[in-house]
Parts: C-alpha cells; sequence; structure tokens
C-alpha cells in the first residue's frame, strides 16, 4: 500500500487527490492546504495540514503529490525527496532553470523518482498529433496557443499565478513540450513580446504574451497565452503542425469557452493534409481532465513499482522550461535570447 500526501488543493490537486481517492492500492496520509482544511465532502476523513515541512515529518510519505504555487514547486520537491519520498510535481517545475536542475539533480542522486505533471504525455489523442505530425517529417512548423478569458474564481487564480508565473510560462511548457517531442531537436533561439493589460496584477508582470522558438533542424515554433477577462475567444485555441508534406490539425470545434478546463486538453478530430489529400481522423470518447489525472498518478506509481527510467522525462521537462523561462526573459529585456550558451 503507498502513502501519499498531497500538497495543494486547487483545480489540479484536487484531481490528484481523487485519482489516489479512488485507487485500492493508495493510502492518503495528508492534505496540505494553506487554510488547514478542506470543504471538499470526499477528502474531510484525511487529515489537512497547513504547514508542508510539518504534514512531512507527521505522515512520513511513500509519495508526495504537489500541486501548489510555482514558487514552491522546487522547495517542497526537494524536501519530499530527502525525506524519502519519490515525487510528482505539477508544471512548471521550478520558476527557474538553474532551481529545476536542482530538482532533477537530487533525484538522480538519491534515486528518487520525479514525475513532472505533463499531462498532455498521458492523452491518447495528442499522442496521436505527435506521431500524425513526426511521420510528416520536418522540419515544422508549430502553430500553438491557449488564451483564457477569465474571470471570478478563476481570474482570481490566474492573479495570484501571476505573483510569481507568466501564462507564457506557465500553460506554455506543456506545448512547448509537445513541439520538442515532434522535431526531437536542439532550441537555439527564442524570441518574446508581451504587455500587461490589467492594473489588477503586479506592475513587472504582462498577462498576454506570445513567442517564437527556432531549432536546429530549421523547425519555428510560436506559441501565445493570455489570461483575463480582455481577452478574445476569437481563435483562442490554435494547435496546428505544418511540414514540407503537409499538415496536422486540431480540428475540434466544441470548445464550450477557452476558461473550459475539459477544453484544453479535447481534439476531437485531427486534419492530416497530405500533398495528396486530405484525411480527417476522429477521436471520439477522449479522457476528461479526471481521466487524464487518474492516468497521469497511475503513471506515477508505475513509474515506483517498475523502476522505470525517467532521466529523459526528467531532462525533456527542464528544456521545455528553460524555452519558455527565456521567452519570458526576452519580454522583459526586449531582446533575443540565444539557448545554445555562444
Amino acid at each position: 500500500m503507498t502513502r501519499v500526501l498531497i500538497a495543494g488543493l486547487g483545480n489540479m490537486g484536487f484531481s490528484h487527490a481523487m485519482a489516489h481517492h479512488t485507487n485500492p492500492d493508495v493510502t492518503i496520509v495528508g492534505l496540505v492546504n494553506r487554510s488547514g482544511t478542506t470543504a471538499a465532502a470526499p477528502l474531510e476523513s484525511y487529515p489537512v495540514y497547513s504547514d508542508f515541512a510539518a504534514a512531512l515529518e507527521a505522515s512520513k510519505p511513500d509519495l508526495v503529490v504537489i500541486a501548489t504555487y510555482s514558487d514552491t514547486h522546487a522547495e517542497y520537491a526537494i524536501a519530499a525527496m530527502q525525506a524519502g519520498a519519490d515525487v510528482f510535481v505539477e508544471k512548471p517545475l521550478a520558476t527557474n532553470v538553474e532551481d529545476a536542475r536542482r530538482v532533477t539533480d537530487v533525484a538522480a542522486k538519491l534515486g528518487r523518482k520525479l514525475v513532472v505533471g505533463y499531462i498532455l504525455r498521458h492523452h491518447p489523442s495528442w499522442q496521436r498529433l505527435i506521431a500524425e505530425a513526426r511521420a510528416l517529417g520536418g522540419p515544422f512548423v508549430f502553430r500553438m496557443n491557449l488564451n483564457q478569458q477569465s474571470s471570478g474564481a478563476t481570474w482570481d487564480t490566474h492573479k495570484a499565478l501571476m505573483e510569481t508565473t507568466s501564462p507564457i510560462v506557465d500553460c506554455g511548457v506543456h506545448y512547448v513540450d509537445v513541439m520538442c517531442q515532434i522535431t526531437d531537436a536542439t532550441p537555439v533561439r527564442v524570441n518574446g513580446m508581451g504587455l500587461r493589460l490589467s492594473e489588477e496584477i503586479a506592475s513587472d508582470m504582462y498577462n498576454y504574451g506570445q513567442f517564437q522558438v527556432v531549432f536546429e533542424d530549421g523547425s519555428a515554433g510560436w506559441y501565445e497565452a493570455g489570461w483575463g477577462p480582455m481577452m478574445s475567444e476569437t481563435a483562442f485555441f490554435v494547435k496546428d503542425v505544418i511540414s514540407p508534406n503537409g499538415a496536422v490539425s486540431i480540428i475540434e470545434n466544441d470548445k464550450s469557452g477557452s476558461d473550459d478546463l475539459d477544453g484544453h486538453t479535447a481534439v476531437g478530430g485531427l486534419l492530416v493534409h497530405r500533398l495528396g489529400g486530405d484525411e480527417l481522423i476522429a477521436l471520439p470518447d477522449e479522457p476528461g481532465h479526471q481521466e487524464l489525472c487518474d492516468a497521469e498518478q497511475a503513471y506515477v506509481l508505475r513509474a515506483i513499482s517498475e523502476n522505470i527510467d525517467l532521466t529523459r522525462h526528467m531532462s525533456d521537462a527542464v528544456q521545455s522550461l528553460a524555452i519558455c523561462l527565456a521567452a519570458d526573459e526576452s519580454i522583459r529585456t526586449g531582446r533575443p535570447i540565444d539557448l545554445t550558451g555562444g
């Protein structure tokens, strides 16, 4: 029986907690929430702590699931591994590359399993998109965005996230990871621009950003993300991959709104355009958000029980974060960022 401690009970933390709550091979030994309470009925029977260090010492978990705000990810992950636990941590792994590498170095040194929450890696439709794109052959053009017209509680969450992390970093790591899986080439240069569109966020933060990344094989990617009540819902979800031999596009039109969590991962269908004609691939019965979180946590448990080598998984997580953080640096400095160290 695996003993699991869950830190953070927001959208992702609650879903990860429910994945373990319904798993007969898992015992949840504690929850961590800043209030020290939870109003979620299915989880009310578990001990709730307001302090992560105290929870770690008291509960002695085998696995720690970290779904707190980004600025605590590295600190909590390292503390958990040093306490003898394996770790699942939500993306982004850290708020800077140095801390991200420090986390993966600790995992390697201590022999702990470290899985980062790249939920699209567990989605069969996104796996199909990657396979279809790779089959076309590169170099590739990537056109991807996810803008969210958020209001109310979701806008409050976005404002809290932006105290430490911009939209292009928080969301962008998912889609840059998809780009990297398709091209499998080294990123060499990033250029970004952004704008602060609300006085409700810190003066040094922007809630709209976009960037371009160039890869060693000539592939080029564009990503855009914006949060807030002012965002347009026109073309808020674009996912295209183009090559000399055609293109693969997500064509799901049933997007109920840019703020719909399930819609962020749903594909629905792919249009594969080849020079000789088009193929429409229907992808019915896709997993929803909770099913994807169930799959993520099942993978973590399997990585532990089967001793899966996570070296590439960890390096990929650091690479996608490094690209997005370079885009953030480009926006703040107004200059392109060379990723080659030259």
